[in-house]
């Protein structure tokens, strides 16, 4: 039997398969809140175990690249009531990731044009973030430097977090997932050469972790540890994040931490596929002997190597990212052995309308098309 298409149980929501659709940036959003093609992107891929939606960024501060739909103000929260609504009403489950990116931002995406924040004042090298650029137009643009968060920032920042997540449950969202991965803020605090603090949250890998985990701690107390999922990327190489000494060691005292806390689940990002670096091998092995609850992970899985990692039991959950953009009915073509369609690239991002983002057919009707 196949273990993809059998229940689970998620921290006491029950999902129908196993099949993640990964969260994705795809920069829709005109006016920063998503609209009656994100409720319809959504539900048209409900059949999914669980859906996580794209990075909503919990503050304008938190936000780096244009046209996302962030989860800050009413009209972002009732916007999104509909798309939860639209989940729900073909039997899907879907949490939303909640985003503050730090130093992966440009001046024209801050309030009053004003530098973005990260642990240090030290520039992502090689980062881009989707802003407005000096000809007035969108575009991809150097990220601009930061300024360093003062230690008294920090409380404002996790409490834009516990915001979020309470606007998230109200409306109707079946728990939240801290994004910690992929070179944004909480990881430019965990990551020893991001951070050259000399407080309570630099130096030490417990001091490192502190930010995160006190942010995780806050918003459980708001909403409950079993609605809180965590996404990392341990050893991530995405926007200028480099190596350092303790590494690893710092991703295993995460590990342990979560342990302890019992999140809904970890998510682990393995950047191979999205232009970063795959996790050392042997290193996902390690981490799933001290983190013990529900994992996920996702970089590049196919039907067959995500079953694999399920009969190992490695992973609990397969998250799968591009192949559900061209298939909106994913879960059903792996399950019925229905061809997999590939997306063009220039359907990732952006785009008006339904034209790259909710025109992609069914298999059904797919191949009504192909006999017409």
């Amino acid at each position: 039997m196949s273990l993809l298409f059998t229940p689970y149980d998620l921290a006491g929501l029950t999902l129908p398969n196993r099949i993640v659709m990964a969260p994705m940036t795809r920069s829709r959003a005109a006016t920063g809140a998503p609209d009656a093609q994100t409720a319809l992107y959504y539900a048209q891929r409900a059949s999914a175990g669980l859906l996580i939606t794209e990075g909503a960024p919990v503050s304008q501060e938190g936000t780096g690249y244009l046209y996302t739909p962030g989860i800050y103000t009413d009209t972002q929260e009732a916007a999104w009531a509909k798309v939860t609504q639209a989940v729900h009403d073909r039997g899907g489950r879907i949490f939303v990731q909640l985003w503050h990116v730090g130093r992966v931002s440009h001046t024209s995406l801050q309030p009053d044009g004003s530098a973005p924040v990260s642990a240090s004042a030290q520039r992502a090298e090689g980062a881009f973030s989707f802003a407005i650029g000096p000809d007035g137009k969108p575009g991809q643009q150097p990220a601009s430097m930061p300024r360093a968060l003062l230690t008294t920032e920090l409380a404002r920042i996790t409490d834009n977090f516990v915001t979020a997540a309470r606007r998230a449950m109200r409306a109707g969202f079946d728990g939240v997932e801290i994004h910690g991965a992929n070179s944004y803020l909480f990881e430019q605090f965990l990551n020893a050469n991001s951070n050259q603090r000399t407080d309570r949250y630099g130096g030490s890998i417990e001091n490192r972790m502190r930010f995160m985990l006190e942010t995780i701690d806050a918003v459980a107390s708001e909403i409950g540890m079993n609605r809180v999922g965590v996404r990392i990327s341990p050893f991530g190489r995405l926007s200028g994040m480099q190596g350092y000494d303790d590494e690893a060691e710092t991703w295993l005292a995460v590990a342990k931490a979560l342990e302890t806390r019992q999140p809904a689940y970890v998510h682990l990002s393995d950047q191979l596929t999205i232009g970063g670096e795959a996790m050392p091998q042997g290193f996902p092995a390690q981490f799933c002997k001290t983190f013990t609850g529900t994992l996920i992970a996702a970089g590049g899985f196919t039907q067959e190597t995500g079953e694999q990692a399920l009969k190992d039991g490695a992973l609990d959950l397969i998250a799968y990212g591009k192949p559900f953009i061209a298939n909106p009915d994913l879960v059903e073509r792996m399950q019925n052995g229905w061809p997999i369609a590939t997306a063009p690239r220039e359907a990732f991002y952006g785009g008006t309308g339904a034209s790259g983002y909710t025109d992609f057919p069914t298999w059904d009707k797919e191949k009504d098309n192909q006999n017409d």
